[in-house]
């Protein structure tokens, strides 16, 4: 698709060569091939495989169960390790220094009638505390919510 910039007759053009408008689009091809080229280097390499870091796996036995003391308060105030009624709070002390030097460390479970004076669980808790107990768990909270 030509245009023509003159007209043909008159004023001497007939010896002139005919002027082309058309757009030269071979250096656009070359620079295009080159940006492809380009292009195509600089992509790294899509690998197919997932790199993932997987946990080793060790040949220790898995942990052992704690183990764990019941400590029940009655209605009475009356202080039970493991289902035996302490006499006072001397033997509370001596049990729950027994119970810290023990490897692991025991879990103490406290269970607490609602009727029971605070006093008493205060005991277990601060012994507890004193002797560096420190795994407990106070059960049957539920009823006291009402």
């Amino acid at each position: 698709m030509g245009m023509h910039a003159g007209m043909k007759s008159g004023w001497g053009a007939h010896d002139e060569p005919e002027v082309m408008i058309d757009m030269n689009t071979t250096p656009l091809i070359d620079v295009m091939l080159v940006l492809l080229i380009m292009l195509i280097i600089t992509i790294p390499p899509q690998l197919h495989a997932v790199n993932l870091d997987m946990p080793v796996t060790s040949a220790a036995p898995p942990p052992t169960p704690p183990q764990v003391i019941r400590i029940d308060i009655d209605a009475q105030s009356v202080i039970s390790w493991n289902g035996q009624a302490l006499l006072d709070r001397a033997a509370l002390q001596a049990q729950l220094a027994q119970a810290a030097l023990l490897q692991p460390q025991p879990e103490l479970h406290i269970r607490s009638d609602p009727q029971a004076k605070y006093e008493a669980a205060a005991a277990v808790l601060a012994g507890a505390q004193r002797q560096g107990l420190n795994k407990l768990g106070i059960l049957g909270t539920e009823r006291f919510g009402n």
